[in-house]
C-alpha cells in the first residue's frame, strides 16, 4: 500500500513539472521607475533592489526554485500579487495621492518589521534589513512624502 501512494506522488510529481510558470518579466521603462523618477541615492536603491524588488518590480530575478511545481506555482502567484500592491516599475504611472499612499505603506510595512516577509530570506539572506538599514529606509520614504506633497501643492 505505501509504494502505491509513493508510486502515485511520484507520477503526480513528475506530472505537474510539465506546467511551469512563465518567468518573462514585463519589459522595462525605465522612465516609470520608482529609483529613477526620485533620483534614488546608490545606497538606498541597493537596499530596495535587495529587499523588494524581486516580487515588487519587474525586475524579478527568478531562483532556481522556480524552475520546480508546486514551489514555481507559489513563487509565482506571490510575485504576482507583489506586483499588484506595488510595482516600483510602474511607479510613475500612479497618481501622486496613490504615490503618497504607496510610500506610506511602504514605510509602515518596513517600520514594523513586516517586509521583507520572513518567507522571502529563506533564499534570500542578504535581502534581511538590519535595524540600521530598515531605520534609513524609512527615513528616506518619509522624506519621498514629504517631497511629493511639496511638489504637488
Amino acid at each position: 500500500m505505501f509504494k502505491k501512494i509513493l508510486v502515485i506522488v511520484l507520477v503526480g510529481f513528475i506530472i505537474i513539472q510539465f506546467f511551469p510558470i512563465d518567468k518573462t518579466n514585463p519589459p522595462l521603462e525605465p522612465g516609470m521607475d520608482f529609483l529613477r523618477i526620485k533620483d534614488t541615492p546608490p545606497d538606498i536603491a541597493k537596499l530596495i533592489r535587495t529587499s523588494c524588488y524581486d516580487c515588487h518590480s519587474n525586475e524579478t530575478k527568478y531562483p532556481w526554485y522556480a524552475s520546480i511545481a508546486p514551489s514555481s506555482w507559489f513563487l509565482k502567484s506571490h510575485v504576482s500579487e507583489g506586483r499588484k500592491e506595488l510595482n516600483f516599475s510602474t511607479f510613475a504611472t500612479y497618481e501622486t495621492a496613490r504615490q503618497i499612499h504607496k510610500m506610506e505603506e511602504v514605510t509602515e510595512m518596513v517600520e514594523k518589521k513586516k517586509m521583507p516577509l520572513d518567507s522571502y530570506f529563506l533564499g534570500h539572506q542578504d535581502a534581511k534589513l538590519s535595524d540600521e538599514n530598515r531605520k534609513k529606509l524609512v527615513e528616506y520614504f518619509k522624506f519621498q512624502i514629504k517631497e511629493t506633497k511639496i511638489k504637488n501643492n
